[in-house]
């Protein structure tokens, strides 16, 4: 049976050998682009187009059509990559569509090799675009499956090729279009089927074993936070692989691959294995396996939610037909119509859930079995992986800050991980942010509960750094927060006492400055060992409460100096304030506003990811009741740091 897809879905393929058939209204360019695990193509031999129409396992057209055939064989990608996206663009020229907004919705079917249809997609809503990922097949837990993308690019092909990291997307671009204009041409054939021991001769090179075809190196590129605030101008989006070498690694090789899953039982899903995905250690495993869920998640509630849309959409035209044709106002007609509208549409909508639901029961499997494996840097305060803690011996490439969910699967909680070391600031908002968990919690508790939110984030910062190699400072004005910062002063792992008062906070601010400024300097100078000796080189957080209050504007130029130029030389900042309050100085904090990352210390649904752009609801990470784990772990720092001072 033929899956219908709509903008999200995704489907099971049966078989590793495909056509993928498109049919336009007007002459199209298509192409696919091959990516790694996060999405992105490393380097032009990742890209099937017109100029170069074969890569290990694809076959494309090299003219414009409007009818096209594209060979796949996923058996003779290479083992490095996870995703094939199908591009639509269209040709440059005068006389040419400018958008696809001007042509008949393009139509794509992936079909097995006897042309069979397994799923088909319309890239309906298109305006201005003038390039489009129309669907890609990714692998996902040893399977492969196909998804509806209908992904659109005003800025066309080269924004397309942006978007997914191609380093010089113009220069591709223009190749591609240039090859068009050409009017080279060569009727598609599948590509010869792989098995092991065959061999698939690349276009460019010598023959080589189709699961080992040589891969362009990754670019050193960090990727950057994936979530932003949806009240705040600044989005983070995707961009650039991971790098998987470690900083003190020397070796380029691509890392091992992952465990194998354990063999399904026909007809049932793949067992979920904790690590499942691509890295050097089981940490960088761990890491990109919960964004894959994450992903994964949005992806099935955005098809979930797309799909009910869509059979309300159905149902009201086909109701609208009913009610426009006098014929239905007479006898039981106009009744029986709606009566099979609604049903069509119960229809759809189920099939919906169903699909839903399968995916929620696989994500929550692989969820029971990631979650007991995952470091203290990544668990909950509640994993018993802490009572086990020991000081680290060098930090972890991520940090966990708390969870997140969505409304239609409300007891599947995704980690939010954010990398080390932290590349912007934090903003704890202490106000009212609208959502029914802070409706229901007075201004003081709010308060309260967002110097806790701070005090254990701090407590996880000092826990996951090596000994002596985090320092935290606190600035408390009025001192209101003496008791939800006790457990970092009792223990002694501040680098001072909490700074209160105007002249309190002006020290630690010009200490914290002065820093950055030397640090910055010896870089640019390349004067590292000219640094004065009483200098702290190590990762300092500065926590501040109650901001505005007690702030003059030196302090407040000060802290948006810090915001700036502090993470790039180890300087953080992690506010605790109320974005009402701070309304009142107008544009001057508005750039310190936007350089932080906004979490709250009650539930809140202010995140959004940048696939779907789905309204996620983010839960502070809260101790156990009545546990004494923060009390230990914060001695067991505190105990490390002296005994490296002898």
């Amino acid at each position: 049976m033929t899956a219908e897809l709509v903008r999200g879905q995704n489907h099971t393929l049966p078989r590793t050998r495909l056509e993928i058939r498109v049919s336009a209204g007007s002459p199209v360019v298509a192409g696919a682009t091959l990516g790694d695990e996060r999405g992105t193509v490393r380097g032009a031999g990742w890209i099937a187009h017109p100029a170069s129409h074969r890569v290990p396992g694809l076959e494309v057209s090299r003219q414009a059509a409007a009818d096209h055939r594209l060979a796949v064989d996923l058996d003779a990608l290479p083992a490095e990559v996870h995703r094939v996206t199908v591009v639509l663009a269209l040709p440059v020229g005068a006389g040419r569509p400018a958008s696809f907004g001007a042509v008949a919705s393009p139509f794509v079917a992936v079909t097995g090799l006897d042309g069979t249809e397994i799923a088909t997609f319309t890239l309906t809503g298109l305006d201005t675009e003038s390039a489009v990922s129309a669907l890609e097949l990714y692998r996902r837990q040893g399977a492969w499956k196909v998804r509806a993308v209908g992904q659109g690019y005003a800025a066309g092909l080269a924004g397309l090729l942006a978007d997914q990291g191609v380093a010089e997307a113009a220069e591709t671009a223009a190749a591609i279009q240039e090859a068009v204009a050409s009017g080279l041409a060569r009727s598609v054939t599948a590509p010869p089927r792989t098995t092991e021991g065959e061999r698939v001769r690349h276009p460019s090179g010598p023959a080589v074993a189709g699961a080992q075809a040589p891969v362009p190196p990754a670019p050193e590129a960090q990727p950057p936070e994936p979530l932003g605030d949806r009240t705040s101008a600044r989005t983070e989006a995707p961009g650039g692989p991971i790098n998987y070498a470690h900083p003190r690694r020397q070796s380029s090789a691509p890392p091992p691959p992952p465990p194998a899953a354990p063999p399904a039982a026909p007809g049932q899903p793949a067992q979920p294995v904790a690590g499942d995905a691509t890295g050097w250690s089981m940490d960088e495993r761990l890491y990109n396996q919960i964004w894959g869920m994450f992903e994964d998640l949005a992806r099935a509630v955005a098809a979930y939610r797309s799909a009910v849309d869509f059979a309300e959409s159905r149902m009201d035209q086909e109701l609208d037909r009913t009610l426009s044709d006098p014929r239905s106002r007479i006898g039981g007609a106009g009744d029986r119509a709606r009566e099979a509208a609604r049903a069509k549409r119960d229809e759809l909508t189920g099939r919906a859930q169903e699909a839903l639901e399968r995916d929620l029961a696989q994500l929550a499997a692989e969820s029971a079995v990631v979650e007991p494996a995952l470091p203290a840097a990544y668990a909950g305060w509640d994993n018993p992986v802490w009572h086990a803690y020991r000081v680290p011996m060098e930090i972890p490439m991520a940090l966990r800050l708390g969870d997140l969910r969505l409304s239609e699967a409300p007891d599947l909680r995704v980690p939010l991980l954010v990398r080390l070391p932290l590349e912007r600031g934090i903003w704890i908002d202490s106000g009212r942010t609208g959502s029914g968990a802070a409706a229901s919690t007075t201004g003081d508790q709010l308060r309260g509960l967002a110097v806790q939110t701070a005090v254990t984030l701090a407590a996880r910062l000092l826990a996951v750094y090596p000994a002596g190699e985090f320092s935290v400072h606190v600035i408390d004005p009025a001192g209101a927060a003496a008791g939800p910062l006790s457990p970092l002063v009792g223990s002694g792992v501040l680098a001072g006492p909490p700074a209160a008062g105007a002249e309190g906070a002006t020290s630690v601010l010009a200490h914290l400055t002065r820093r950055v400024d030397l640090v910055q300097m010896a870089i640019r100078a390349g004067a590292a060992d000219a640094l004065p000796p009483d200098l702290d080189t190590g990762e300092h957080l500065l926590i501040v409460n109650d901001f505005p209050h007690g702030f003059d504007d030196r302090a407040v130029t000060q802290l948006r100096y810090l915001a700036d130029e502090g993470p790039s030389v180890g300087v953080h900042l992690l506010m605790v304030a109320d974005r009402e309050d701070a309304r009142a100085y107008g544009p001057v904090l508005d750039p310190l506003w936007r350089s932080l990352l906004r979490i709250t210390p009650v539930a809140d649904d202010h995140l959004a990811d940048p696939w779907v752009g789905h309204a996620w609801t983010y839960e502070p990470l809260r101790t156990p009741q009545g546990s004494r784990v923060l009390e230990q772990v914060l001695a067991l720092v505190a105990e490390a740091r002296r005994g490296r001072r002898r």
